[in-house]
């Protein structure tokens, strides 16, 4: 007779966090693994970008390469170094970047799996699909900046008064392409708040396109005081892309709204100090149903004399 063993396999964690049977110890072990496991992939991800970040450096170079002057016979011309010591600097700041890129898939999971017990069924749906916009759209920032970056370092090189060469610090260069690169990514996140406060049903399509003037402003704004271009290219290109990326969202919204179904209720379109233009009905009102006289209460039961003291309690007491 063959006997089959059947492990008795337990809920699993995550299913003990979901159902909050999980204990506060069992958390904070929960918390120190996943960021245990992301330390390591974090470690692994700083290797492969000390390997990869001479060529990361060499991709870096191109706009600096492609300025007016700077490639004389197919080879560009050399940076210039401070320190002894900066050369291996940027290759760790580099190297840091692209481990952090690199490892964002163990990381951003570990991340993923600690918070989304807590979230309903629908609301890990919803951020599936912004984390999944999320990497286009940062990469989509990030290859903009890149593409205009070296436009930007002509204009500056181009406009000022020194009359100076071309050939540009190396730790200062890298800093400026880099910080371009990280701010035109971020930026270009701006859109999904906009879709998150629209598919959460905190504002409508019609609110948010209300804001018109507000967002171009602020965003000609934020361009000219967190772009580290000064000049106006860098600063217009921001700001004119996050005002299109803004457009785009609002035209999801009207799409997810018409698919909701809201501005159809109805009172939608009535204004709240507007008089309601139903009929009022005159109902004539008649004489009143006679009341009952109230009945009688009794009057309180008297209370007895209470014991003397010596008789209220016995020998043993």
């Amino acid at each position: 007779m063959a006997l089959s063993l059947r492990l008795k396999k337990g809920p699993s964690k995550f299913q003990q966090a979901s159902d909050g049977s999980m204990t506060l110890i069992e958390h904070v072990r929960e918390l120190r693994n996943r960021l245990f496991i992301a330390s390591l992939g974090l470690v692994v991800g700083l290797i492969v970008g000390f390997i990869l970040a001479d060529a990361t450096f060499q991709l870096l170079r191109e706009p600096y390469c492609s300025l007016p002057g700077n490639t004389v016979d197919g080879v560009c011309k050399s940076f210039v170094q401070l320190s002894p010591a900066t050369g291996f600097i940027i290759k760790l700041k580099i190297a840091l970047w692209v481990g952090i890129v690199v490892s964002a898939p163990v990381w951003l999971y570990q991340l993923w799996a600690f918070i989304a017990p807590g979230l309903h069924r629908h609301e890990r749906k919803w951020a599936y699909i912004f984390v999944a916009l999320a990497a286009p759209l940062f990469a989509g920032g990030a290859a903009l900046a890149y593409a205009v970056v070296d436009k930007g370092l002509y204009f500056l090189l181009d406009a000022g008064v020194t009359g100076a060469d071309t050939t540009l610090e190396v730790s200062a260069y890298i800093d400026f392409v880099t910080s371009m690169i990280l701010l035109f990514g971020v930026a270009f996140e701006f859109p999904l708040i906009l879709l998150m406060l629209n598919f959460t049903g905190v504002a409508s399509a019609k609110r948010l396109l209300s804001w018109w003037r507000i967002v171009v402003f602020l965003s000609f704004a934020f361009a000219a005081v967190a772009t580290p271009d000064p000049g106006p290219f860098g600063m217009t290109l921001l700001a004119l892309s996050l005002t299109a990326l803004y457009l785009i969202a609002v035209g999801v919204s009207f799409i997810n709204d018409r698919r909701k179904g809201r501005g159809k209720e109805i009172y939608a379109g009535l204004d709240d100090d507007a008089i309601s233009p139903l009929e009022e009905e005159r109902v004539p009102v008649g004489a009143s149903d006679p009341i009952e006289a109230p009945t009688a209460i009794g009057g309180p039961t008297p209370v007895e004399k209470p014991a003397p003291l010596e008789r209220r309690f016995d020998d043993m007491t």
